[in-house]
């Protein structure tokens, strides 16, 4: 895939970071931040750390660069997205997190979107399934993380169904490392890459930039 630059359009030619086992946070970052945010981000970090699975947002890195540019690098980073929206919050945020929902899901990364009671979501995701910060809170999330990680088994089935196309098959395998960390599938994906006979490519090429998650 070739991976277009938000602020600019221009192909991005660059290595790119990866954080297996990682989850990006989407939702109100400025002052002041409403109440229950901070009660849904401190139950998610309870039980995301029995998941091994860590939480990132977009203040959490200082780049002294573009804003945008800087959510992009860790969309791409990253496997799994979450949406925290309250009915308290403006358009202004909600437009900025779903257009990084948005972003999310076109790069094929795994997106859930956390609500509040009574807060509704802009009519292109009313078919989305979401979860409500309710009394089954937890269980649900805990239910959600159970079939995520089934994800990453399935889409290594895929990578063998597709295996007569070896960067698609390679792309599945790197879905399936984002989210388990195991680098079994990296191994995978470095053979399927080396029996494709692809390796005289330029380094900047869509197949070696494809592999570059094998490499670290």
């Amino acid at each position: 895939m070739i991976f277009y630059r938000p602020t600019d359009g221009d192909p991005h030619t660059g290595k790119r970071e990866y954080r297996p086992r990682t989850c990006f946070i989407m939702t109100k970052l400025g002052q002041p931040i409403p109440r229950e945010v901070n009660r849904i981000r401190s139950h998610l970090a309870k039980i995301f750390v029995d998941y091994n699975i860590n939480l990132l947002d977009a203040n959490d890195e200082i780049t002294g660069k573009d804003f945008l540019l800087k959510i992009w690098h860790i969309i791409l980073s990253v496997p799994l997205g979450i949406a925290i929206i309250t009915n308290d919050m403006s358009n202004q945020t909600l437009a900025n997190i779903f257009y990084e929902i948005g972003l999310m899901q076109a790069y094929g990364k795994e997106t859930l979107v956390i609500k509040t009671v009574g807060t509704k979501v802009p009519s292109d995701f009313v078919r989305t399934e979401h979860i409500e910060f309710a009394a089954d809170f937890k269980k649900k999330i805990k239910k959600y993380l159970e079939k995520y990680f089934n994800w990453a088994s399935d889409y290594e089935f895929m990578s063998e169904l597709v295996e007569k196309n070896p960067l698609l098959a390679i792309d599945y395998l790197k879905r399936a490392w984002l989210i388990s960390g195991e680098n079994a599938y990296r191994q995978k994906a470095r053979g399927i890459f080396q029996g494709a006979g692809i390796e005289g490519r330029a380094k900047n090429s869509v197949e070696m930039l494809l592999v570059d998650f094998c490499n670290d």
